[in-house]
C-alpha cells in the first residue's frame, strides 16, 4: 500500500485539518522531491505487497496540473495494483478531465460533495455549487471508474431533512462506495474559531445521532453495506486500500504529512513543504516506536470502527492471553449495556452505539 500526500488546495475549508496550502507553484517542486524521496525510500515496500494499491490524497490531487497528476502515476502505479485512487474536487471534473483519467491505469475516484444545499456549502468555504457536483458525479458515474462520494452529517444550519436530501441525491446516482462523517470541530480551523465565536452552533448529540440512524437506514434501503463506522459499500465495492488500514497492513506514505506504518514502526513525515523541500526527499520521515500498550491501542481504535470489530483469536496471537482476559473483562461493562456485542470469535461495537465509540475505548485502551 502506497499513500501519497498532495498537500495543495485552492483553498482552505473551513473545517479541514489536514495539511494543505494554496501553493501550487510549489507543485514542480514537490513531484521532483517526492520522486527523490520515493527512490530513497522504496526498499520500505518489500513487505507490503500483499495488498498492492496506491491512494493519491491530500489535499486536492485534482488540483495539480495534469502532467504532474501524470507524473505521480508513472512513478508510482504498477500493473499489479488492485486498486488506485485519486481523490478530487467536483470543480474540477469535466469532459476533459474524464477523457484524461480514463486514460491513466487509476481505477477509483474519490470525490468530496459534503452537501448538495448551497448554502451549506458556502458555511464551510466550498468552492463548488451543489449543481457543480451532482454535474460531476454524473460524469463519474458515467464512467469506466469505480467512484466514492464523500457526504457530511452535522454541518452548520443542516436540518436532517437537508442531509436526507443531499443523501437521496447522491445513492440515486448509486456511487458504489459512499464516506460519510459526522463533522468535527478540530482546533485551529476555522470552523472552530467561527463556533468560539457564536457564528455557527455545533449540532446537538440528539441532532448527530437523528442524522446517523437516518443514514444507517437510508443507504441500507439504498443496499449499502455499512462497514465501517463512516464508510458504507455496494457488493463488492469496499474500499480496498482503505480497507489496509483497519486491518494493520503495511503501508508507506509519502509527501509532506503522510505517514507509514511497516507492522510494528510508525513513521510520519513532518507537515512542512518548505523542510520538505529542502530536505531533497532525504532522511525526512521520523520514526515512532511504539511499545505494546501503545500497539494494542492502535488495534483496539481501529478495528472497533469495522463492522467485523475484534478479532478475538488474532487479539491473542498478537498481544497473549493475560491483554485478551484483561480486554474482556473492561469490555464487560458496555457488553452488559449492550454497547458492545461479544461472541466467540469477536468483540464489536453494537452498529446502534457506534458514535459513542470514543467513549468505549476510553475504558479498553491502556494508558
Amino acid at each position: 500500500m502506497i499513500y501519497v500526500h498532495v498537500p495543495f488546495c485552492r483553498s482552505k475549508c473551513a473545517y479541514c485539518d489536514f495539511y494543505s496550502l494554496p501553493r501550487i507553484e510549489l507543485a514542480e517542486r514537490y513531484c521532483d522531491t517526492l520522486e527523490a524521496e520515493w527512490e530513497w525510500r522504496r526498499e520500505e515496500t518489500e513487505g507490503l505487497q500483499s495488498r498492492p494499491t496506491l491512494y493519491i490524497g491530500g489535499g486536492t490531487p485534482s488540483a495539480l496540473p495534469r502532467r504532474l497528476l501524470q507524473r505521480i502515476l508513472t512513478l508510482l502505479a504498477t500493473p499489479d495494483m488492485t486498486e488506485i485512487t485519486v481523490e478530487v474536487n467536483p470543480e474540477d471534473v469535466d469532459s476533459e478531465f474524464i477523457r484524461w483519467i480514463s486514460d491513466t491505469p487509476v481505477s477509483r475516484v474519490s470525490m468530496g460533495i459534503q452537501s448538495l444545499c448551497d448554502e451549506e456549502l458556502i458555511t464551510v468555504g466550498r468552492r463548488h455549487t451543489a449543481a457543480d457536483a451532482l454535474k460531476a458525479l454524473d460524469l463519474l458515474t458515467a464512467s469506466r471508474l469505480d467512484v466514492s462520494a464523500d457526504l457530511i452529517y452535522g454541518l452548520p444550519g443542516q436540518t436532517a431533512a437537508s442531509f436526507a436530501s443531499s443523501l437521496a441525491e447522491v445513492t440515486s446516482r448509486r456511487p458504489e462506495h459512499l464516506s460519510c462523517y459526522l463533522l468535527s470541530y478540530e482546533p485551529g480551523t476555522r470552523l472552530h474559531a467561527m463556533r468560539d465565536r457564536g457564528r455557527v452552533r455545533e449540532a446537538t448529540d440528539a441532532e448527530a445521532t437523528g442524522m446517523f440512524d437516518m443514514l444507517r437506514r437510508l443507504t441500507a434501503e439504498a443496499g449499502y453495506d455499512h462497514y465501517e463506522i463512516s464508510n458504507f459499500a455496494l457488493p463488492g465495492h469496499r474500499a480496498i486500500h482503505n480497507s489496509g488500514y483497519w486491518d494493520l497492513s503495511p503501508y508507506i506514505g509519502l509527501g509532506p504529512g503522510a505517514h507509514s506504518f511497516d507492522g510494528r514502526t510508525r513513521r510520519y513525515n513532518p507537515s512542512d513543504i518548505k523542510s520538505y523541500l529542502e530536505s531533497g526527499g532525504k532522511g525526512f520521515a521520523i520514526a515512532e516506536e511504539e511499545n505494546a500498550d501503545e500497539r494494542i491501542n492502535d488495534y483496539l481504535i481501529i478495528r472497533l470502527r469495522t463492522s467485523e470489530g475484534i478479532d478475538r483469536g488474532e487479539f491473542s496471537r498478537l498481544f497473549g492471553c493475560r491483554p485478551a482476559q484483561r480486554l474482556l473483562d473492561e469490555a464487560a461493562p458496555h457488553i452488559a449495556a449492550g454497547r458492545l456485542i461479544a461472541t466467540d470469535t469477536s468483540i464489536r461495537m453494537n452498529p446502534d452505539h457506534w458514535l459513542v465509540t470514543d467513549m468505549v475505548l476510553t475504558d479498553l485502551i491502556q494508558a
